[in-house]
Protein backbone atom coordinates (compact mmCIF):
# COMPACT_ATOMS: atom_id res chain seq x y z
CA UNK A 1 0.00 0.00 0.00
CA UNK A 2 0.88 3.61 -0.88
CA UNK A 3 1.54 5.75 1.79
CA UNK A 4 3.53 8.48 0.29
CA UNK A 5 4.23 10.36 -3.25
CA UNK A 6 7.54 12.42 -3.69
CA UNK A 7 7.31 14.86 -6.65
CA UNK A 8 9.97 16.77 -8.18
CA UNK A 9 9.10 20.16 -9.22
CA UNK A 10 9.60 21.98 -11.72
CA UNK A 11 9.03 20.20 -15.18
CA UNK A 12 6.87 17.69 -13.03
CA UNK A 13 4.17 19.89 -10.96
CA UNK A 14 4.77 22.96 -11.97
CA UNK A 15 5.74 24.51 -15.95
CA UNK A 16 8.76 26.72 -14.37
CA UNK A 17 10.41 27.38 -17.84
CA UNK A 18 9.55 30.63 -19.20
CA UNK A 19 10.13 32.42 -15.59
CA UNK A 20 13.75 30.50 -15.06
CA UNK A 21 14.54 31.80 -18.76
CA UNK A 22 13.66 35.37 -18.39
CA UNK A 23 15.53 35.65 -14.29
CA UNK A 24 18.48 33.41 -16.36
CA UNK A 25 18.41 36.57 -19.01
CA UNK A 26 17.81 39.54 -16.71
CA UNK A 27 21.28 37.99 -14.70
CA UNK A 28 23.37 37.64 -18.02
CA UNK A 29 22.06 41.28 -18.62
CA UNK A 30 23.30 42.64 -15.82
CA UNK A 31 26.35 41.75 -16.64
CA UNK A 32 26.75 42.30 -20.45
CA UNK A 33 26.58 38.46 -21.24
CA UNK A 34 24.54 36.98 -24.52
CA UNK A 35 20.71 35.93 -23.68
CA UNK A 36 19.84 32.05 -23.52
CA UNK A 37 17.15 30.80 -25.43
CA UNK A 38 13.80 28.56 -23.97
CA UNK A 39 15.45 25.92 -25.22
CA UNK A 40 18.84 26.45 -24.04
CA UNK A 41 17.42 26.67 -20.38
CA UNK A 42 15.61 23.65 -20.72
CA UNK A 43 18.89 21.77 -21.27
CA UNK A 44 20.51 23.66 -18.64
CA UNK A 45 17.80 22.95 -15.77
CA UNK A 46 17.71 19.79 -13.36
CA UNK A 47 20.72 20.11 -11.44
CA UNK A 48 20.49 23.40 -8.81
CA UNK A 49 20.29 27.08 -10.29
CA UNK A 50 24.26 27.19 -9.72
CA UNK A 51 24.67 24.99 -12.75
CA UNK A 52 22.17 26.39 -14.44
CA UNK A 53 24.22 29.87 -14.32
CA UNK A 54 27.03 27.97 -14.81
CA UNK A 55 25.89 26.85 -18.01
CA UNK A 56 24.59 29.97 -19.14
CA UNK A 57 27.19 32.34 -18.69
CA UNK A 58 30.28 32.39 -20.90
CA UNK A 59 32.98 30.29 -20.26
CA UNK A 60 35.43 32.76 -19.33
CA UNK A 61 32.93 33.96 -16.60
CA UNK A 62 34.58 34.99 -13.40
CA UNK A 63 31.83 36.27 -11.48
CA UNK A 64 29.50 33.01 -11.58
CA UNK A 65 28.47 33.99 -7.53
CA UNK A 66 27.60 37.24 -8.17
CA UNK A 67 25.61 36.45 -11.14
CA UNK A 68 23.65 33.66 -9.73
CA UNK A 69 22.80 35.91 -6.62
CA UNK A 70 21.08 38.72 -8.99
CA UNK A 71 19.52 35.66 -10.75
CA UNK A 72 18.23 34.61 -7.34
CA UNK A 73 17.18 37.71 -6.15
CA UNK A 74 15.49 37.84 -9.44
CA UNK A 75 14.25 35.05 -9.72
CA UNK A 76 12.66 35.20 -5.72
CA UNK A 77 10.73 38.44 -7.48
CA UNK A 78 9.56 36.76 -10.31
CA UNK A 79 8.80 32.91 -9.87
CA UNK A 80 5.50 33.12 -10.04
CA UNK A 81 4.79 35.34 -13.19
CA UNK A 82 4.74 32.91 -15.73
CA UNK A 83 4.38 29.18 -14.23
CA UNK A 84 1.55 27.50 -14.13
CA UNK A 85 1.07 23.87 -12.72
CA UNK A 86 0.55 21.33 -15.31
CA UNK A 87 -3.03 20.37 -16.87
CA UNK A 88 -4.43 17.80 -14.20
CA UNK A 89 -2.04 18.38 -11.05
CA UNK A 90 -4.14 19.74 -8.58
CA UNK A 91 -6.86 16.83 -9.13
CA UNK A 92 -4.72 14.28 -8.72
CA UNK A 93 -3.52 15.83 -6.18
CA UNK A 94 -6.21 16.25 -3.82
CA UNK A 95 -7.32 13.00 -4.97
CA UNK A 96 -4.58 11.74 -3.03
CA UNK A 97 -4.76 14.03 -0.35
CA UNK A 98 -8.59 12.41 0.07
CA UNK A 99 -7.23 8.78 -0.02
CA UNK A 100 -4.75 9.95 3.05
CA UNK A 101 -1.71 9.49 0.71
CA UNK A 102 0.78 12.20 1.79
CA UNK A 103 2.53 14.16 -1.25
CA UNK A 104 5.94 15.48 -0.97
CA UNK A 105 8.02 17.84 -3.00
CA UNK A 106 11.52 17.46 -3.33
CA UNK A 107 14.04 19.68 -5.65
CA UNK A 108 17.36 21.03 -6.66
CA UNK A 109 15.78 24.61 -6.85
CA UNK A 110 16.88 26.66 -3.69
CA UNK A 111 15.19 26.31 -0.39
CA UNK A 112 12.85 28.98 0.05
CA UNK A 113 11.69 29.23 -3.84
CA UNK A 114 10.76 25.78 -3.52
CA UNK A 115 8.55 26.34 -0.44
CA UNK A 116 6.88 29.82 -1.95
CA UNK A 117 5.79 28.00 -5.07
CA UNK A 118 4.61 25.01 -2.84
CA UNK A 119 2.30 27.36 -0.67
CA UNK A 120 1.36 29.54 -3.80
CA UNK A 121 0.02 26.74 -5.82
CA UNK A 122 -0.76 24.09 -3.51
CA UNK A 123 -1.09 25.43 -0.24
CA UNK A 124 -2.18 22.36 1.97
CA UNK A 125 -2.01 19.81 -0.44
CA UNK A 126 1.56 19.22 -0.20
CA UNK A 127 3.24 18.13 3.30
CA UNK A 128 6.27 18.86 2.97
CA UNK A 129 8.60 20.78 0.92
CA UNK A 130 12.32 20.85 0.41
CA UNK A 131 14.84 22.42 -1.73
CA UNK A 132 18.80 22.51 -2.29
CA UNK A 133 20.63 24.00 0.60
CA UNK A 134 23.78 23.90 1.83
CA UNK A 135 23.07 21.33 4.59
CA UNK A 136 21.99 18.52 2.21
CA UNK A 137 23.48 17.35 -0.86
CA UNK A 138 21.51 17.95 -4.11
CA UNK A 139 19.34 14.77 -6.27
CA UNK A 140 20.58 12.77 -7.54
CA UNK A 141 21.59 12.30 -3.80
CA UNK A 142 19.45 10.49 -1.87
CA UNK A 143 19.70 12.17 1.14
CA UNK A 144 16.12 14.97 0.92
CA UNK A 145 14.02 12.41 -0.71
CA UNK A 146 14.67 9.94 2.54
CA UNK A 147 14.49 13.11 5.01
CA UNK A 148 11.21 13.74 3.75
CA UNK A 149 10.44 10.02 3.75
CA UNK A 150 11.15 10.56 7.98
CA UNK A 151 9.11 13.05 7.90
CA UNK A 152 6.18 11.48 6.30
CA UNK A 153 6.56 8.85 8.10
CA UNK A 154 6.71 6.33 5.31
CA UNK A 155 9.13 3.96 3.88
CA UNK A 156 10.57 2.56 0.97
CA UNK A 157 8.09 0.16 0.27
CA UNK A 158 5.37 2.54 0.52
CA UNK A 159 6.79 5.38 -1.33
CA UNK A 160 6.73 6.08 -4.63
CA UNK A 161 8.91 9.07 -6.35
CA UNK A 162 7.95 10.66 -10.08
CA UNK A 163 9.78 12.92 -11.86
CA UNK A 164 10.73 14.18 -15.65
CA UNK A 165 14.20 13.58 -15.62
CA UNK A 166 17.05 11.43 -15.79
CA UNK A 167 18.21 12.78 -12.69
CA UNK A 168 15.32 11.91 -11.00
CA UNK A 169 15.10 8.31 -11.73
CA UNK A 170 18.95 8.03 -10.71
CA UNK A 171 17.46 10.20 -6.96
CA UNK A 172 15.30 7.41 -6.91
CA UNK A 173 17.13 4.60 -7.61
CA UNK A 174 19.14 6.07 -4.89
CA UNK A 175 16.90 5.97 -2.21
CA UNK A 176 15.86 2.55 -3.03
CA UNK A 177 12.25 3.52 -4.29
CA UNK A 178 10.01 2.64 -7.34
CA UNK A 179 10.26 5.72 -10.10
CA UNK A 180 7.56 7.41 -12.08
CA UNK A 181 8.49 9.30 -14.58
CA UNK A 182 6.41 12.10 -16.30
CA UNK A 183 6.71 12.74 -20.14
CA UNK A 184 4.86 16.38 -19.92
CA UNK A 185 8.36 17.81 -18.09
CA UNK A 186 11.52 19.41 -18.89
CA UNK A 187 12.75 16.17 -20.76
CA UNK A 188 12.01 13.38 -23.39
CA UNK A 189 10.93 9.96 -22.80
CA UNK A 190 14.38 9.22 -23.69
CA UNK A 191 15.82 10.54 -20.05
CA UNK A 192 13.29 8.38 -18.29
CA UNK A 193 14.46 5.19 -19.09
CA UNK A 194 15.06 3.08 -16.06
CA UNK A 195 11.87 4.38 -14.57
CA UNK A 196 9.87 1.81 -13.02
CA UNK A 197 6.43 3.24 -14.88
CA UNK A 198 6.22 5.80 -17.51
CA UNK A 199 2.94 8.25 -17.58
CA UNK A 200 1.91 10.40 -20.27
CA UNK A 201 -0.83 12.28 -18.17
CA UNK A 202 -1.46 12.94 -14.78
CA UNK A 203 -4.37 10.75 -13.73
CA UNK A 204 -2.37 7.76 -14.61
CA UNK A 205 -0.44 8.45 -11.33
CA UNK A 206 -3.17 7.87 -9.07
CA UNK A 207 -3.99 4.66 -11.15
CA UNK A 208 -0.37 3.43 -10.12
CA UNK A 209 -0.88 4.44 -6.16
CA UNK A 210 -4.24 2.57 -6.08
CA UNK A 211 -2.71 -0.42 -8.25
CA UNK A 212 0.47 -1.24 -5.32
Amino acid sequence: MIKAVIFDLDGTLLNTLEDLKESTNFALRTFNYPERTLEEVRCFVGNGVRKLIERAVPEDCKNIDECLEVFKKNYSENMCNYTQAYNGILKILKELHKENVKIGVVSNKFDTAVKGLCKKYFDDLVDIAIGQNDDIPKKPAPDSVLKAMKILNSDKNSTLYAGDSDVDVQTARNAGLRCIGVTWGFRTRDYLKGADFIVDNPDEIVKIVRSL
